[in-house]
């Protein structure tokens, strides 16, 4: 955990929120759906995917495009993927919503997170020394 502690707040804030989405969002597939506490761990996890997506901006680590790198891409994407996701679900099409959040978990959590465990990156470092 050495490696986490020492990096810059942005990249911990960063870090500790991608996984407790992770948490929060694997606990929401296995509820039951439409309840108040989905309701309540929905927004919290859309806010911690909002966090995530956006502290992305003031990570610079990886520099492609300028200051850029096409993680940046997808975080846009991911910001632009929950306000569809909360748009359907007030409009009441849930297929819609499930199918935004579902793949919005799938590519932006898992699939990113497992870029983070190339070596030399962070994680990797805490995972495997």
């Amino acid at each position: 955990m050495t490696a986490l502690l020492q990096a810059p707040w942005i990249i911990q804030l960063h870090t500790y929120c991608a996984l407790l989405s992770i948490l929060i969002g694997a606990v929401q597939f296995m509820r039951k759906k439409g309840g108040r506490s989905h309701r309540l761990l929905g927004r919290t996890w859309v806010g911690l995917m909002a966090i995530v997506a956006l502290s992305s901006f003031a990570i610079f680590e990886i520099r492609l495009l300028g200051p850029f790198s096409p993680i940046h891409l997808l975080s846009l994407l991911t910001l632009g993927t929950l306000v569809v996701a909360i748009q359907a679900a007030r409009a009441g099409n849930i297929q819609r919503h499930k199918q935004a959040l579902a793949s919005l978990y799938g590519f932006g959590l898992v699939l990113a997170g497992a870029f983070t465990l190339v070596p030399g990156r962070i994680l990797h470092q805490v995972l495997f020394g």
